[in-house]
């Protein structure tokens, strides 16, 4: 089973008889009903990862960016994972404090996927994304999933309040990049939409709950295994493609290799003016990532930019520790 490790979270998720909760206000007392605080709760933008130790780094840079580019916002933060330790999270947890999210750390017991393909090509972690409703509380109703190697450099609201008009996913493609890949992907995966990039989806939970089978995913990756590239992006697209409304990924899904064809296709209307204006996620995909060095693509300085930015804050965490 599910093992869920909940950091600073208001609720109590093994024992739900929470009724009121007493606040200080103008020196008078006032309770809140149970209601009331799951109403705000819904006005939380809810975000989710998936990632290994070595990646939590990454994962503070991109809460920085999440917290500086949303001024005002309250958001829940969730981490799939197999086997980081509580030590190596507690970083990321006085973070999420400093900023004023809730963290919340949700172990996956490898038993989850008995039966399942697993090997060194197909990890088990490829699979949290999609299962993602079935280990996640069941008062989630919707959440963004967000690859950690992510800058936000805009608001993400208009992103979780959009409509997803009876969608199981919203997703950007990069195939417009080249109609040629586009072409390639439909015929590998026998689909007639265009490829869509899994590293920013958003999520209807509950249509996932109903919706999405952890067998037929299983069934699909053993009937189609030779034929999968990137495993978990191409199970989305060939099974759920057609339940994924189109994001534009512009805006919520930025290749940032591709600046020069972004700038191309839109005859220099998506100048860098534009995108810091205007995109919300910018995204480093590709082997080549903006923390290594040698990183040639544009937009490695403004990471880096935020990597300084994420050290500070972290050695306020550590002042403030050294401090109690």
């Amino acid at each position: 089973m599910v093992e869920i490790r909940l950091i600073d979270y208001i609720e109590d998720t093994k024992n739900r008889q929470i009724s009121k909760i007493r606040l200080q206000e103008t020196g008078k007392k006032r309770s809140i009903s149970m209601e009331q605080i799951k109403e705000k709760q819904q006005n939380r933008i809810q975000i989710l990862t998936t990632l290994d130790q070595n990646y939590l780094p990454r994962l503070q840079v991109l809460l920085t960016s999440v917290y500086l580019n949303n001024p005002g916002e309250q958001a829940d933060i969730w981490l799939m994972h197999s086997r980081i330790p509580a030590e190596a999270l507690e970083p990321v947890s006085e973070l999420c404090r400093l900023f004023g999210f809730r963290f919340s750390a949700v172990q996956i017991d490898g038993s989850s996927f008995q039966g399942a393909p697993v090997s060194r090509q197909y990890p088990k972690e490829m699979y949290y994304r999609l299962l993602a409703s079935q280990f996640l509380p069941e008062d989630l109703h919707r959440i963004i999933y967000l690859d950690p190697d992510i800058l936000v450099i805009n608001s993400l609201h208009p992103l979780w309040d959009m409509d997803m008009e009876g969608n199981l996913f919203a997703a950007a493609s990069h195939t417009g990049m080249t109609e040629l890949a586009n072409n390639i992907n439909q015929i590998r995966l026998e689909t007639d939409h265009d490829y869509y990039n899994s590293g920013v989806l958003l999520m209807d939970l509950d249509r996932a709950r109903d919706e999405i089978s952890a067998q037929e995913i299983f069934d699909y990756v053993k009937e189609h295994g030779k034929e999968l590239l990137l495993p978990d992006q191409d199970v989305l697209n060939a099974l759920y493609g057609r339940r994924t409304i189109d994001l534009d990924d512009v805006v919520w899904n930025y290749d940032t290799r591709n600046y020069n064809t972004y700038l191309l296709r839109s005859t220099g209307v998506y100048d860098m003016n534009w995108v810091m204006k205007n995109t919300s996620v910018l995204h480093f995909c590709g082997r080549s990532k903006p923390w290594q060095k040698g990183y040639i693509h544009r937009f490695g300085i403004l990471y880096k930019h935020y990597m300084e930015l994420t050290r500070r804050y972290i050695s306020c965490t550590e002042r403030d520790r050294s401090s109690r």
